[in-house]
């Protein structure tokens, strides 16, 4: 794998990554998350009241999410308001998401996450994942690990890691997953394309090895915000 993509990258490379908690003062939780160009930012609002009443669940909290794209997320302007595509990805990702929080801790409450895509250039799916499951652990949200996502694919015939800009477009095929590490399962697994059993399996083990780099960079972020500050030297007199 020592051929270059489009952008300079090796096939098994990542786009440089950032992650931030806290950046929301009004949300419980919060978070900024970026993948070469494409960045989202998520916030998380409770466990609180469910409103309608009719919507809660007697014993355990409802996860509501909702994905949207910035009417200036794209070189051309996005029709702002749900459609079909943010439904789907909602969904989506609340499914990804559920194995790894304790929402029974929570019955009858709500817990609200928001997803904004700032910026896309593919993959926008993996980066709100990202983010989403920082926001969720900023808000201290009882969770069993965090969830993190990464899509491989195949362009030209190679298979390659993270797709980005017009390997999107192009290329022959996208596999995003989203990954929980501690039982190394796979809780989202979604594929637009054409391939063979073989280079399933290879893309799946390549896109887990996406997951586990940009899972150290999840874990970092939430150190950094409660890193302890460095306690100042006293000085006495003798």
């Amino acid at each position: 794998m020592t051929e270059k993509r489009i952008d300079g990258r090796k096939p098994d490379e990542l786009r440089k990554i950032e992650a931030k908690v806290g950046v929301l003062e009004k949300a419980d939780g919060s978070a900024f998350f970026r993948l070469g160009n494409t960045m989202a930012i998520a916030g998380v609002y409770g466990p609180r009241k469910v409103f309608p009443r009719h919507d809660e669940e007697a014993e355990r909290a409802v996860l509501r999410t909702k994905y949207n794209m910035a009417p200036f997320s794209t070189e051309t302007r996005s029709r702002p308001g749900i459609n079909r595509r943010s439904t789907e990805i909602s969904l989506v990702i609340r499914e990804a998401l559920t194995p790894v929080i304790f929402l029974n801790e929570f019955p009858k409450t709500a817990i609200d996450l928001h997803i904004e895509v700032l910026q896309a250039d593919a993959s926008t799916r993996c980066v709100a994942i990202n983010a989403a499951s920082l926001a969720l652990a900023d808000a201290g949200v009882p969770m069993r690990d965090l969830i993190v996502s990464c899509s491989a694919g195949k362009i030209g015939g190679k298979l390659v890691l993270d797709i980005a800009g017009k390997e999107d477009t192009e290329g022959e095929l996208d596999l995003p997953i989203a990954y929980y590490p501690k039982k190394k399962e796979i809780t989202l697994l979604q594929m637009d394309g054409l391939t063979n059993k073989k280079e399933v399996k290879e893309l799946i083990s390549l896109a887990i090895k996406g997951c586990e780099q940009i899972y150290k960079k999840q874990q970092e972020a939430l150190r950094d915000k409660y890193k302890l500050e460095e306690v100042p030297e006293i000085k006495t007199k003798e």
